[in-house]
């Protein structure tokens, strides 16, 4: 995939280089909102504790908001690929903290599936903007610049169950206010990126921007690609459902854990799974997303294969692994299909991270109700083939450049 860019476009740095304050800032915004994100799955095990919720209760207030911040995603992207809204981001960081303050003060469990919708809607305004803002930045290393974005997501999922553990858990349900402050440091860094966007905007306005495929591929071709990739992203996000929904409830039921000792668990696991992202994209940008797609998914089996049956010292060492390898995936994921669609890049951000959170959320409710039925043990059992499915990327074809 190449842009061909008019002189008077190409001596001006916002498109030329790789814009990094704005992906850093981007990212560090990433961050917060996924840190945001992050604490709802790292409190249930305190709302179960509170208010004798089942694991299909857990697996629905899951489902309720990953259906809000995937339903929404596709058509906030195909809205904004035709009327773009700079400033968009910062009513999705004002969902995110009025659901932070509602989910504080929630007593019951409808008032909880309220406010993680309200979070929800926050990250659906917010994803399929910001991938489009990091591609704007990337100065064409478009696999760097997604892996910058994604880590710090990721970053902020790994710290949110530390950050749980250390300020919510020992004291009550209400500290989730100190949240708040998260919230509000990334209104102030959305608001300031938000007039380069504006400014970046204007300038692709008045600039001829032609983009021309060299990939030839069909339009059957195209939809080919399209629907292997979402398969690999069930494959993944199921998986991966049932690893961060459900992994401090593993360790504490098989190692008799408490709550604190399981949170520093599930901890070091997304704490590797933050590092693979920053694998990924940048690997993609060298040897092909194809393989690093193929790698990272169909990869992690063999790991996932071992996890059920072994003790908590190589459950760390194998949780580690499949998160490096696993996570490497999204950033040549999302890189990839933004290479088949280059003119649609918001709606197929939309689409992507739509379904990424629409497939956790379909993952955390039927494997909760599975929990309830059988064991969170069996759970981990049955999940460890899902990575086998990766097998299926042999098929995706080659985005070569000229």
């Amino acid at each position: 995939m190449e842009t061909i860019v008019s002189p008077a476009v190409k001596n001006n740095g916002l498109v030329q280089k790789t814009v990094y304050s704005i992906l850093f800032s981007i990212s560090f915004a990433h961050l917060l909102n996924d840190l945001i994100q992050a604490i709802i799955p790292s409190v249930y095990p305190i709302l179960k504790q509170n208010y004798h919720l089942s694991f299909s209760q857990i697996g629905l207030i899951t489902f309720a908001f990953q259906l809000t911040a995937s339903l929404f995603q596709p058509f906030v992207g195909y809205y904004t690929d035709k009327y773009p809204k700079p400033f968009s981001q910062i009513y999705g960081m004002l969902f995110s903290m009025a659901g932070i303050i509602s989910i504080a003060f929630a007593n019951n469990f409808y008032w909880i599936l309220l406010s993680v919708m309200l979070i929800g809607t926050g990250s659906s305004i917010f994803h399929p903007e910001s991938a489009r803002i990091s591609n704007m930045a990337s100065g064409g290393k478009r696999g760097l610049a997604q892996a910058i974005f994604q880590v710090g997501g990721n970053f902020g999922t790994a710290l949110a169950p530390l950050l749980v553990a250390l300020i919510v858990a020992p004291n009550s349900q209400k500290y989730l206010l100190w949240f708040v402050i998260a919230a509000a440091i990334g209104l102030a860094i959305i608001s300031k990126i938000a007039f380069w966007y504006r400014d970046h905007l204007m300038l692709r306005k008045h600039k001829k921007v032609v983009f021309a495929d060299f990939q030839r591929l069909t339009k059957s071709n195209v939809k080919w690609a399209i629907t292997i990739l979402l398969i690999v992203i069930f494959s993944k996000f199921f998986y991966s459902a049932c690893l961060s929904t459900y992994y401090t409830f593993y360790v504490m039921d098989k190692f008799h854990l408490s709550i604190k000792e399981a949170q520093v668990h599930m901890f070091i696991y997304l704490l590797a799974y933050a590092a693979g992202t920053i694998l990924g994209g940048p690997l993609g940008d060298k040897i092909g997303r194809k393989y690093v797609i193929w790698l990272s998914v169909f990869g992690a089996a063999p790991f996932a294969l071992l996890l059920p049956y072994v003790n908590l010292f190589w459950t760390d060492v194998l949780m580690v692994i499949i998160g490096i390898i696993i996570s490497s995936a999204f950033p040549a994921i999302l890189v990839y299909a933004q290479e088949l669609l280059p003119k649609k890049l918001g709606m197929i951000s939309g689409l992507f991270y739509g379904f990424a959170f629409g497939m956790g959320a379909l993952g955390s409710a039927f494997l909760g109700k599975l929990a309830d039925f059988t064991s969170i043990q069996y759970v981990y059992q049955v999940c460890s083939f899902l990575p086998l499915i990766g097998i299926i990327c042999y098929f995706l074809p080659n985005l070569k450049k000229k």
